[in-house]
């Protein structure tokens, strides 16, 4: 019988012979026997697909979003990659009252998905180091001579230009922002400023600039971009589930009113600087006024805006309350204390006939300064000597009265307008003097607790000015902490416990309050929220232009790799089927043989000896 040789496109040392008699169980089965195997592969390959096209998906797009979140605020200190064509950049000047300063962030391409926020970052240099520049003084210095303002900001400019990439600055939006200084200007002198920069900016830069991108913005403006800038850096924007994170449920402005969207809580901010103090929240419920005129007054204090980039959609629109108090920080509060303090001694004096105050061997006492601390305060010929006491308590008390609150009901400082605050689901940061006040000498940053802090503020006021003295120049303090610190942190502690719970009526026992200098490592400046708020929109216009090209390139992508494989899975049935194939005919004539026995000589004596003396001169091959 011939010998049939199998040359399949393998490897040379894959090819083999065989002889149909050796093994006729083994490759002459039945129909019924290929088609079960042709059904088993068939099901094993369609198996294959869906464990590499299902898992794999699932694999990728189920990764640790927590761990992501985490890894991208590690990312955020590594140098900016200037080579990555997709990267967009953003500028904004703070043009403050003591000086100007250049922030450049960067950001991503969006991601097309409307519901997430740009990825913005602030942009680093190949040192790390933010990308900031400042300089003095500030630009209301130059109301008199408004022709320089451009001349003024020119270095910022410059040096926000060589960090970012030529080919970009066409792209990248600048921003001019104006706050406490400039606001004090007559308003023909902001203009006459602002005109010279709208005008000469666009000669020398070819940034995406505007004549709205340079403003002076109001106090109600520059609590809304704290407040975001903030809220993003922790990640409060981010409507993911996560069982860790608190959530709120709030009644979208303009929405339906019916249904309530649970999403993440957002902080609340509290910023007391040496003038003014600042709060800022988030209001989730629709709120009721206790009057018209106070309905009327509350429009002023409430934010409405959507930080999405598509104003269609709500999931991104929040209702934030902010109010600034001028004459509230910590320096000018101290101020407003000690001329109340001259006035009542020097009336004192008069209607007594008395010189209480007049040196220092007959000194005012003052509770709100370390014990046998002395000082003098007031104007020259209206001196009036203090010697302080260290009386915490007594302090706090003759306090209250500065912080002007009425009767009224949903009222704080200066009996301004403050709608209600949920404090069981709420939490806030305190800034500036809220941390200085805890930390620098107290050394309590952090979590606040309303009785360790008392406790401690009153041991310090308690503790004679030479002892204090001491710790001091043995460096017991924080580092950034001055005499000036010293001298005056009782009655700064004093002042911030009364603004907290008697100004905004926090409860004694509120427990979430954390004062911070830096927020994941990082200053947290209200620029950030600027750039966030004003280039919110940008992504939309790409992601209306590619919606359908998106939805082509992810369709196209997806394509590709379902084809890799069915091409994977076609070959190798095409293959199979041959051998199937070659089977079933090398079965017939096997059977077609085996009936036929002896009368089939007539076909040929050269093909009835092939087939059974088995000459091996002859061969058939099948190449698959």
């Amino acid at each position: 019988m011939g010998r049939i040789s199998f040359s399949c496109l393998f490897p040379a040392s894959w090819h083999f012979s065989l002889s149909p008699v050796g093994f006729p169980r083994l490759l002459l089965p039945s129909l019924r026997q290929l088609l079960f195997l042709g059904l088993f592969i068939g099901i094993i390959g369609l198996i294959y697909l869906l464990v590499v096209l299902g898992w794999g998906q699932y694999n990728w797009n189920g990764e640790d979003k927590p761990f992501h979140r985490h890894l991208v605020r590690v990312t955020d200190v590594d140098a900016t990659d200037t080579s990555n064509p997709n990267l967009n950049y953003g500028i904004v000047i703070d043009c403050g009252s003591s000086g100007s300063r250049v922030f450049v962030y960067c950001w991503p391409r969006h991601n097309g998905n409307p519901h997430d926020l740009l990825d913005i970052r602030q942009m680093r240099d190949q040192h790390r180091k933010p990308v900031v520049m400042k300089i003095k003084p500030g630009i209301s210095e130059l109301s008199s001579t408004p022709e320089k303002a451009s001349d003024y900001i020119h270095p910022l400019l410059n040096f926000a230009a060589q960090h970012i990439p030529k080919s970009k600055h066409q792209e990248t939006p600048l921003y001019i922002l104006c706050t406490a200084g400039m606001r004090m200007l007559p308003e023909s002198q902001q203009e006459a400023l602002l005109e010279d920069l709208r005008t000469d900016i666009p000669v020398h830069f070819n940034f995406l600039f505007s004549d709205s991108h340079v403003e002076v913005i109001s106090g109600k403006q520059e609590g809304v971009y704290a407040w975001i800038g903030i809220n993003f850096v922790l990640g409060r924007f981010d409507h993911v589930d996560d069982e860790r994170e608190a959530v709120v449920e709030v009644q979208v402005p303009g929405g339906d009113q019916q249904e309530a969207l649970v999403r993440k809580r957002t902080a609340g901010v509290l910023d007391m600087g040496g003038v003014s103090t600042q709060i800022a929240y988030e209001v989730p419920k629709t709120v009721s006024f206790a009057s018209p005129q106070q309905e009327e007054v509350a429009k002023n204090l409430l934010a409405e805006f959507n930080l999405g980039c598509d104003a269609h959609r709500t999931e991104h629109v929040y209702r934030v309350y902010v109010s600034t108090f001028l004459g509230f920080g910590g320096n000018a509060a101290r101020q407003r204390y000690e001329e109340d303090v001259v006035s009542r001694t020097l009336l004192h004096n008069k209607l007594t006939g008395q010189h209480l105050g007049e040196s220092a061997e007959v000194p005012v006492l003052d509770p709100c300064l370390p014990r046998d601390l002395q000082d003098e305060v007031g104007p020259a010929g209206r001196t009036v000597h203090l010697r302080g006491t260290g009386d915490f308590d007594r302090c706090r008390l003759l306090l209250q009265p500065f912080l002007n609150r009425t009767n009224e009901t949903q009222s704080s400082l200066n009996g301004v307008y403050q709608p209600p605050i949920d404090y069981r689901n709420s939490q806030f940061y305190g800034f500036s003097e809220f941390y200085y006040c805890t930390e620098d000498v107290l050394r309590m940053g952090g979590d606040y607790n309303a009785t360790k802090y008392t406790r401690a503020a009153g041991g310090y006021c308690a503790t004679q000015w030479r002892t204090l003295k001491e710790r001091f120049d043995r460096s017991l303090y924080a580092s950034h902490a001055d005499l000036h610190r010293l001298k005056y942190q009782c009655f700064k502690s004093a002042w911030m416990y009364e603004v907290f719970h008697s100004g905004f009526s926090f409860p004694m026992d509120y427990g979430n309050l954390k004062t911070a200098l830096l927020v994941y490592e990082k200053e947290v400046q209200w620029t950030l929220g600027a750039i966030l708020y004003r280039t919110r929109f940008l992504p939309l216009r790409d992601i209306q232009q590619e919606s359908l090209k998106g939805a082509h390139s992810h369709w196209h992508h997806s394509f590709s790799f379902v084809v890799n494989h069915y091409l994977f899975l076609a070959c190798f049935l095409v293959v199979l089927l041959s051998i199937m194939l070659y089977l079933l005919r090398l079965r017939r004539i096997h059977h077609h043989m085996t009936h036929r026995g002896p009368a089939s000589s007539s076909t040929g004596p050269s093909s009835v000896q092939w087939l059974e003396a088995g000459l091996g001169a002859s061969s058939v091959a099948v190449n698959v």
